[in-house]
């Protein structure tokens, strides 16, 4: 029998899931368009990536609650346990997944002083699902690096396969991460495979087999690959690569039902596309998909773990692809049912009955819905924001491309005002961070309250971006600050020659890399922005790269940003504080473990030793309690608060 798909609210909410949480109180109604505020475009999600046990009748996802991010765990049924928070002190939260139906495990982040020096270290915490119960795993001998859950059970067992270091010293054989099963209930493990020396991957099939590893020599730059057919034999070295001369690996992305076969990614062709994968030959088969133009991203993986279900890529704004026929059909008969929304499933029951799904589109945060399709119905869980009605529109988003002044096509993302004429509008230029990453057609808060405020928002992928193929990327390496700089500034006199824009009236405005471009515009090209904005920003690449000295194969990471950026003094803002020529708002967090704080702070005090006036030419705020990603409320705010302040102040709309 078929059935129609309705949309229905019901289900939990997530104002009634927060207040259960912490006791607070629900969150006000959403109001009228004409009241929205700054604070409004602030707030955090409601609901951000849920993920369905594996019989579906519970999601763990992270909530905000009282302006600050927690993980929550909550029975779907109506009237179903307590919504149960977990604490999880100052740690980072990067991610989570469930185990079994009782147990799910994450991944956390935090920052220690190992012998005087800041380290990022990387742990996995498991929690039983009615919350009584939480067990940091391996803490009694993890080093540095204890966050790599390579396979977990899909028996219903609590188990799962966790590498880890367990000495922070090179000389030592733990240095290299070893393999335990864990059971993740009591936290007892068992060694599975031995730490061996350079290999710093290791690889499990769905039986939990660990099949291969990746190892890397940072002294010589050579790698080299081992393979064994099954969980017993030995490894043996099947492959080799020179970095120095560019020669890469190939590892499987999963392994098949059958031994020697396995299903891999490979950009021999321009982009990455899916490949069958012989294990015996290492060479590459069958493509499965490609994406023509894009690189395709993450799989999912078929009930089984041996075959693909779909594959996820960016065009000009997230898809999939789905191998799975009954989640194509499924995909089908919800794109139908949200007309001109963008749908997409983003969790499923093990038996594929169950599912969470989100309907949104870039000129507005959606909302996450349950479907059950037994019933055929979808069930309001939670909006992504409780301050915008579920159908309200904001800035229209469009992909645009452009011509780099030396012929390179480039696409960038514009979002306008809503309801004004794109006619002589203040431009943001926003370049995103990364560099190796890119901006598609999603709703974005920073882009949705400046468009608000009257802006015309650029984001482009300028040269370098990720998305795009192998030929795009490297047209960056040895331009970090030029040529990539050069197509920023192109896009402004595209956005000016099409009458978008009002020449004298140009910001750019940026976070991470984003920032670092944001302080080289004001240093290079003064006279074509009226102001910047860098947010968590670069100034120092040399002192980057110590920083980043203090993580695994850093050799490595030196080499690459070298290949960005050949000579870092030329490219480092820092060094040139008596050249910014228009007013700059530096901002950072102190508690960013990405990009340390003082990158800002040095831009700040050199900005004063050359003369520049505080308030004037510059402004510096540091947020006590500020991470990289903006993971707090009142940080959000504040930072809202800062740039309106200063657009209306040097850049007014």
């Amino acid at each position: 029998m078929k059935r129609s798909i309705a949309l229905l609210a019901g289900c939990v909410s997530l104002w009634t899931m927060a207040a259960m949480a912490q006791t607070a109180a629900p969150a006000p109604p959403a109001p009228a368009a004409q009241t929205w505020t700054l604070e409004d475009f602030a707030t955090l999600p409601m609901m951000d990536a849920p993920a369905l046990s594996p019989d579906g009748l519970r999601i763990a996802s992270r909530v905000a609650v009282n302006g600050e991010q927690k993980l929550i765990v909550a029975d779907v049924a109506v009237g179903g346990k307590p919504v149960r928070s977990f604490a999880l002190g100052e740690n980072d939260l990067n991610w989570w997944r469930w185990v079994n139906d009782e147990w799910l495990i994450a991944g956390i982040g935090a920052e220690s002083n190992v012998e005087g020096t800041p380290w990022s270290i990387s742990r996995v915490v498991s929690v039983r699902q009615d919350g009584s119960k939480m067990n940091l795993l391996a803490k009694d001998v993890a080093a540095q690096n204890a966050g790599d859950v390579i396979w977990t059970a899909r028996d219903g067992t609590p188990r799962i396969l966790l590498a880890y270091q367990s000495s922070i010293y090179y000389s030592d054989p733990g240095f290299w991460p070893q393999v335990d099963e864990v059971d993740v209930s009591t936290g007892r493990r068992k060694n599975v495979v031995p730490s061996r020396e350079f290999v710093r991957s290791w690889y499990a099939d769905a039986t939990g087999a660990v099949r291969m590893g990746v190892g890397y020599n940072d002294a010589t730059r050579t790698a080299k690959l081992l393979y064994r057919p099954d969980g017993k034999s030995s490894f043996r070295i099947v492959d080799r690569a020179n970095r120095r001369r560019s020669e890469t690996l190939i590892a499987p992305i999963l392994f098949t039902a059958d031994p020697s076969r396995a299903i891999a990614s490979d950009a021999h062709e321009g982009t990455e596309a899916l490949y069958e994968l012989n294990l015996d030959t290492l060479e590459l088969g069958k493509k499965l998909f490609d994406a023509p133009g894009f690189d395709i991203g993450s799989v999912e993986e078929d009930a089984a773990g041996t075959g693909l279900a779909g594959v996820h890529y960016v065009a000009d704004a997230p898809s999939v692809h789905w191998f799975d026929a009954n989640l194509a059909k499924i995909q089908a008969d919800i794109d139908k049912a949200v007309g001109d929304r963008h749908a997409r499933i983003v969790s499923t029951s093990r038996d594929g009955q169950r599912m969470i799904v989100h309907v949104g589109s870039a000129d507005q945060p959606g909302a996450y819905y349950y479907y059950d399709t037994s019933a055929g119905a979808m069930s309001l869980l939670s909006r992504v924001s409780d301050r915008f009605p579920t159908k309200a529109h904001f800035g229209p988003v469009k992909t645009i491309h452009y011509k780099a002044r030396d012929g390179l096509d480039i696409a960038a993302v514009l979002t306008l005002p809503a309801g004004r004429e794109a006619k002589k509008l203040p431009l943001i230029l926003m370049p995103h961070g990364g560099p190796f990453a890119r901006d598609a057609e999603e709703w974005d808060w920073w882009v949705q309250f400046l468009a608000w405020r009257g802006y015309a928002v650029l984001q482009p992928n300028y040269r370098g971006s990720s998305g795009y193929g192998v030929a795009f990327a490297e047209k960056g390496e040895g331009q970090w600050g030029l040529a990539m700089q050069d197509d920023l500034d192109d896009a402004v006199d595209w956005a000016v020659k099409e009458g978008i824009a009002d020449a004298g009236r140009v910001c750019m405005v940026g976070a991470s890399y984003g920032g670092y471009a944001a302080m080289r515009a004001a240093q290079r090209n003064g006279s074509k922005y009226r102001c910047a904005v860098s947010y968590a920003g670069v100034s120092d690449l040399g002192a980057m790269t110590r920083y980043d000295s203090r993580f695994l194969n850093s050799a490595s990471r030196k080499d690459w940003l070298k290949e960005q950026a050949p000579d870092f003094s030329a490219v480092s803002p820092v060094n040139f504080a008596a050249q910014f020529s228009t007013p700059i708002l530096l901002m950072h967090g102190r508690k960013d473990r990405r990009v340390q704080v003082s990158q800002s702070r040095m831009m700040a005090d050199r900005l004063k030793d050359a003369g520049k006036v505080a308030g004037r030419d510059y402004i510096y705020i540091e947020q006590p309690l500020a991470d990289h990603h903006f993971t707090r409320q009142a940080d959000r705010v504040e930072f809202l608060q800062q740039l309106d302040a200063f657009l209306k102040a040097h850049n007014p709309a």
